[in-house]
């Protein structure tokens, strides 16, 4: 089987650590096995704010407007994946705008997760898939938990991951990088390698999902 591992890096700033860490991720992936395909936030045009309703949710006919091509290839990546990976900084306690734009556009009604005809209740229409978050951040750890109370992580996997069926299987937190030297950052580097491989490897004793295979331009290669 072919195994499925979409990698978002949610950052606007190119070269930084996160695509370091994300391409070490990406290139152990592949060695084990898996088919990566890589969003970087850096490089692929961001669809723009949504402006109106009809934005956030996927069209139901034909009177409604087309999605936005980025945020359809983006859809079609998600749909794709198996596996999920979000690499981004700590931004003021959250991640970067970029990737909450990112999410406010692809994360659709429709797609991602339905409301109910009545009550209060949902359908999550991503369940099945798994997802590893690893971010970094400037904060000591403890502070990111006793005063941010691990905002951005709690966020992304509860508010969006999980609220749409995707199960998290890991969060891993590097901290204080300004202070790290190359030899520390080496070891993370490293570190996600050993995550790519492992995710790559469950992948593979997972049963098969079906899911579109077409690739589109924005699709980078870390």
């Amino acid at each position: 089987m072919s195994d499925r591992i979409l990698i978002v890096v949610g950052t606007p700033i190119a070269d930084s650590l996160n695509h370091a860490l994300a391409r070490s991720y990406a290139d152990a992936a592949r060695s084990a096995g898996a088919d990566v395909r890589v969003i970087d936030l850096a490089v692929v045009d961001a669809p723009s704010h949504p402006q109106s309703r009809d934005e956030v949710r996927m069209p139901r006919s034909v009177a409604d407007a087309p999605l936005d091509p980025v945020a359809a290839a983006a859809i079609e990546d998600v749909g794709w994946a198996e596996h999920l990976v979000f690499f981004f900084p700590q931004w003021w306690g959250t991640y970067p705008g970029a990737l909450k734009v990112f999410i406010d556009r692809v994360f659709l009604s429709g797609f991602a997760f339905r409301y109910r005809p009545s009550g209060r209740l949902w359908d999550k229409l991503l369940t099945g898939r798994t997802a590893r978050i690893v971010m970094t951040m400037d904060s000591p750890r403890a502070w990111n938990r006793l005063v941010y109370r691990g905002a951005a992580e709690t966020s992304l996997r509860r508010a969006v991951l999980g609220y749409c069926g995707i199960r998290t299987v890991g969060v891993t937190r590097f901290a204080e990088v300004r202070h790290r030297d190359a030899a520390t950052r080496s070891a993370w580097i490293a570190r996600v390698a050993a995550l790519g491989a492992r995710d790559a490897r469950n992948a593979r004793r997972a049963p098969a999902r079906t899911g579109a295979a077409t690739r589109h331009p924005s699709h980078g290669r870390l």
